[in-house]
């Protein structure tokens, strides 16, 4: 199984062969978002469920008690970059609103239902983001 900085490279050098799927079902996409302090781009395997046009994150950080710092750096850049395989697009990312988490937390924990027991390690709320494709 991979991990961040050797996953990513995996990931980018093999389009996606390599990475793509991290754990039976479950798959994963490269995002780069622009660091809120440093201005530097800044590269996060995350886990992904494509839903409609959109895809769709849980900002878990494991179920720790803060954010990661890539949802840290969307809600100060919301337009960032994403490689699916090896398709690279941009993307505007959002945090899901309260309707909308309802129904795309449940899919996410039938994604990687290791995310219902981070949910209930901790008082955060993790959020749920959408990256909606720039056409």
């Amino acid at each position: 199984m991979l991990f961040q900085e050797e996953h990513i490279r995996a990931y980018e050098e093999t389009d996606g062969r390599v990475g793509h799927e991290w754990l039976p079902g479950v798959h994963t996409l490269v995002l780069t978002t622009i660091g809120r302090k440093t201005g530097r781009e800044r590269k996060f395997a995350a886990i992904y469920r494509k839903v409609g046009a959109d895809y769709v994150l849980v900002a878990s950080r494991g179920g720790k008690d803060t954010h990661p710092a890539w949802y840290l750096n969307l809600l100060a850049h919301a337009r960032v970059e994403v490689q699916v395989g090896a398709d690279k697009f941009v993307v505007d990312a959002r945090t899901a609103r309260d309707d909308e988490r309802e129904r795309l937390w449940p899919l996410m924990v039938d994604v990687f239902p290791t995310y219902a027991e981070y949910q209930s390690g901790t008082t955060r709320i993790l959020p749920v983001v959408v990256l909606e494709p720039v056409t």
